[in-house]
């Protein structure tokens, strides 16, 4: 069989073999079977829409760079940091906000509308699975789409920042070098310089946006609620995802526990290879719209 790469935003995508027909049928035979479906996506869902990821073999950022993303507390206690993070975000914006969702985020949102899909659990913060029209439906780090102040809470559109940024930096341009997976890219520290960042209009706070960062914890209002959607499902899949990030990989454990059956689409190695029911090594875009 030769190697899928028919996605147009292939760049990022992992090289894989096309699905083969017998696993099609189990993996048929897996949602067929469910009533109420739990579903998890992870970065390898997005990465078809042209977004890349952090762990992906060959083509995810750890294996191109050896860049990281930004940590919770340096963001806090640095001002430079807080310039770096956001003088990148801001290059990066337009092309990050306009990425559209693919066939995958379309089958899980048509999942929903017939009833098959009873809750799902994303990982991601690109809004794909809301541009695709999902609502029955948990941000499980957030979104990048939206903004908050550290200080006073007041929340704000990033596309209505993106008009502060520019009126305080009216003759600021920087070249990219590299695009990284949460909408910023690669910039030098003498790009980043003379970059100037708006505090909160309403209270002159600093302003974040509203994604959970590395060494950042999910609140445990939100956690809770998505154990409520586990509990009230009676299988898992998990579409795109290493689990690799604990904040997810202990859904996957609560639906071991409850011994729900768990399917996996995800190209590469996961940590629920050794229990779950099913795993299949395609992609998501491939794969989803085959089921029925």
């Amino acid at each position: 069989r030769s190697v899928s790469r028919a996605s147009p935003n292939s760049a990022f995508v992992p090289a894989c073999l096309p699905p083969d027909p017998a696993e099609v049928e189990e993996l048929q035979r897996f949602v067929s079977n469910s009533q109420r479906l739990f579903v998890m996506t992870g970065a390898g869902i997005s990465t078809e829409s042209g977004i890349p990821d952090y762990r992906s073999e060959g083509v995810g950022l750890y294996a191109r760079t050896d860049r990281r993303p930004v940590q919770h507390a340096e963001f806090v206690r640095n001002a430079h940091a807080r310039q770096r993070y956001w003088a990148r975000n801001f290059v990066g914006w337009p092309q990050f906000s306009s990425h559209q969702p693919n066939t995958a985020h379309l089958v899980l949102r048509d999942w929903e509308k017939l009833g098959k899909l009873h809750w799902l659990v994303t990982q991601n913060v690109d809004a794909l699975h809301t541009k695709a029209g999902s609502q029955r439906m948990t941000e499980l780090h957030g979104c990048t789409h939206r903004v908050f102040c550290l200080d006073c809470g007041d929340q704000i559109l990033r596309s209505e920042l993106q008009k502060h940024f520019e009126a305080l930096n009216p003759t600021w341009k920087a070249e990219a070098f590299g695009v990284a997976p949460d909408g910023d890219v690669f910039l030098t520290d003498e790009q980043v310089r003379n970059f100037q960042v708006p505090a909160c209009s309403k209270c002159g706070g600093i302003l974040k946006p509203d994604v959970t960062f590395f060494g950042d914890t999910v609140s445990r209002e939100k956690v809770d609620f998505v154990h409520q959607r586990l509990a009230e499902s009676d299988s898992m899949l998990v579409a795109g995802s290493s689990m690799q990030v604990y904040s997810g990989y202990r859904f996957a454990l609560a639906a071991r526990d409850r011994r729900l059956p768990i399917a996996i689409i995800n190209i590469g190695p996961t940590r629920l290879d050794h229990f779950a029911s099913l795993k299949l090594n395609s992609r998501c875009g491939e794969l989803l719209p085959l089921i029925v």
